[in-house]
């Protein structure tokens, strides 16, 4: 177990700033950050990071926290991988306390896995470099491709011998447990119950999670055995979800955000051989299809895309899947095709770097000239082709989800084509409405699939005003919780203003059961004569309250320090008046409470029919309304007659 002063000097180190920028861009906004969620679909930035606080909220998700919390939401771990991440990544030494064997065989089996996988990365490269089959095959091969023992410390490039055991026998000697082998994929089962290793004979490309741990392995043969894969890779596991990774990120990750643009290649030695010719931005779809989540992994980084593809009718029909999925994931798209039976590793070696930057400076098109160049030789004199030509490339400008990047390659194709823009307008919007209609049978589809095939029992629905005046005391018991979670210790008039909240309220049912918690925290703490704050709930609560308080104390939009003297238009600020603040929350929360309290005991005269019970509700109601009507009086409300 590690000990709490590893954890206390882990969390004295931490730059919450820091932390989240290794896995997504974000962008200064006043005090604050902001960015896409990284945890959902959005166009406009909704995710926040406040450094002062050090915390983030997602106001797409609802997800927030502190940086611990971001790490576990974000790569799945646990708060233990979270500690070890950090620890690793800030030069803390993790300090452990003896535990017992049951708390030890409940460790994460993601960790283990992480550890093991990390085993094999270390194993492949010492027999690259240090076994006598490694140099003369696996070495060999990348010298011939000219990386540098640089490039290759770099991408932690390995090879894996050719035995059937050679890896299986080592780490169970160094007391990896069989099942573990068999479940990171780098152990393939037989029905017999033997087992083998999958990598045999193959120089190995480890691949990286944006962290940086490995997580999974390429491997190429460099005999010539037709009966076995150019390229074999792991299997999907717990911690590697091809779909959801690219290789080269984690290198990239610093040059893309630098350069605003990112590379997108096919494979593993056309992202080396780059980086050998100084191009760092450039990922690689590592052998499968582009997928929506990885095109969402470059957008936290840029919206910028140049995908580079091979000059061949392979390559140009890949380029044309892939360029629609990055229009349609919001993306600008840039092209560049190489000459006939090149790729980005063979041209870069070809023509050496200088020459390679220049090509890639010169060459790359936007979508709409790269699609208008490729079909026009194909229509070549054929007015039919041609039409069908410009419709490919409007169906393309119609998947960009913004209208104004639509209209401006819309201008282009006309330009481009000499087609006139109404005619090209009306073929888009004809594409939009049917595309339009197909969803929305696609909803009302799954809505009458959803539906129950039979009618139960039908429930007793509560009344809208008591559903009502429930959402009133809860905006209000929200407004408590926000007070002092950011002000308990502003001094009103005569005392602190949790010291007031506290009082006046201690006697209060709140509705919300997480803000009841975080309100009887407070009171505790002030019982026992202790100082607590925003802090405390972001490390000590549950996940949800770390994501209401997360929330209340994140501000999404600041104004202008000079609003006020440009426009003389004057934002008072809670700041300025906080005594009236607090003392307007109290009195609009017992007031709404009171409310609620009348809509209840409405609901039980309706329910009974005891003359004795009518008698004790009708008194009640009477000294609810009086209450009413008093706290009404205050607030300057007028209530109506019931």
């Amino acid at each position: 177990m590690i000990n709490r002063d590893t954890i206390e000097e882990v969390k004295n180190r931490i730059d919450i700033v820091d932390v989240i920028s290794d896995f997504i861009t974000l962008k200064k906004s006043g005090q604050n950050y902001k960015a896409l969620s990284p945890f959902s679909s959005e166009k406009t930035p909704s995710f926040y990071v406040v450094p002062n606080k050090g915390i983030f909220k997602d106001f797409s998700s609802g997800k927030g926290g502190d940086a611990f919390t971001f790490v576990m939401e974000h790569e799945k771990m646990t708060y233990v991988e979270a500690i070890r991440y950090l620890a690793k990544k800030y030069g803390v030494e993790i300090q452990e306390e003896k535990v017992s064997d049951e708390f030890q065989a409940q460790q994460s089996e993601r960790e283990s896995l992480y550890i093991l996988m990390n085993f094999a990365k270390e194993f492949y490269k010492d027999k690259l470099i240090h076994s006598e089959e490694g140099q003369s095959i696996g070495l060999s091969y990348f010298r011939e491709r000219g990386f540098t023992d640089r490039t290759i410390q770099k991408f932690e490039l390995g090879y894996a011998l050719d035995g059937w055991e050679h890896f299986s026998k080592e780490a169970i000697q160094k007391g990896y447990n069989k099942d573990l082998l068999e479940k990171t994929g780098l152990v393939v089962k037989r029905d017999d119950g033997s087992s083998y290793d999958r990598f045999r004979g193959r120089v190995i490309f480890p691949v990286h999670s944006l962290p940086g741990k490995v997580i999974a392995f390429g491997a190429r043969m460099l005999g010539k055995d037709k009966n076995q894969p150019k390229y074999i890779n792991s299997p999907e596991t717990d911690i590697y979800h091809k779909s959801n990774v690219l290789y080269g990120l984690y290198q990239a990750k610093n040059a893309i955000r630098q350069f605003d643009n990112c590379y997108l290649v096919e494979g593993y030695t056309d992202v080396i051989s780059m980086h050998q010719a100084d191009v760092e931005n450039v990922v690689a779809s590592s052998g499968t299809a582009l997928t929506e989540e990885q095109i969402k992994l470059i957008r936290r980084f840029t919206e910028n895309v140049t995908v580079l593809f091979d000059g061949d009718a392979a390559g140009i029909k890949a380029a044309l899947r892939g360029i629609d999925m990055i229009l349609h994931g919001g993306l600008n798209v840039r092209v560049l095709l190489f000459p006939d039976n090149e790729d980005p590793d063979s041209f870069s070696r070809k023509v050496g770097t200088t020459e390679f930057q220049k090509y890639l400076k010169e060459n790359t098109k936007d979508f709409v000239s790269f699609k208008a160049d490729l079909f026009a030789k194909e229509a070549a004199g054929d007015p039919i082709k041609k039409a069908a030509s410009i419709k490919e490339i409007v169906t393309s400008i119609s998947l960009i989800p913004d209208p104004v990047k639509r209209s401006v390659y819309i201008q282009e194709t006309s330009q481009l084509l000499k087609i006139a823009e109404p005619v090209l307008l009306t073929e888009l919007n004809k594409i939009l409405i049917q595309e339009r209609k197909k969803q929305d049978k696609d909803k009302s589809t799954r809505a009458q699939e959803e539906m129950p095939m039979e009618s139960g029992p039908v429930a007793e629905v509560e009344a809208p005003v008591r559903i009502d005046a429930q959402a009133r005391v809860q905006f209000q018991e929200k407004e408590c919780i926000r007070l002092l979670l950011n002000y308990s210790d502003v001094k009103l008039e005569d005392e602190a203003l949790s010291v007031f909240l506290l009082n006046e309220l201690n006697d209060v049912q709140f509705v919300d059961a997480n803000y009841k918690k975080i309100f009887d925290d407070f009171l505790q703490a002030a019982e026992n004569n202790q100082h607590i704050d925003s802090k405390f709930f972001i490390e000590n609560g549950t996940t949800e309250i770390r994501q209401i308080v997360a929330s209340l104390i994140t501000v999404k939009r600041e104004v202008s320090p000079h609003w006020a003297d440009k426009h003389k238009i004057f934002i008072s600020k809670d700041a300025d008046e906080l005594d009236k603040k607090a003392l307007s929350n109290v009195r609009y929360f017992k007031y709404r409470l009171v409310q609620l309290w009348v809509e209840e005991n409405k609901e039980k005269l309706k329910l009974t029919s005891d003359e004795l019970e009518i008698d004790d509700l009708l008194d009640k109601q009477i000294a609810l309304k009086s209450a009413e009507a008093a706290l009404a009086e205050e607030l300057g409300i007028v209530v109506g007659k019931y």
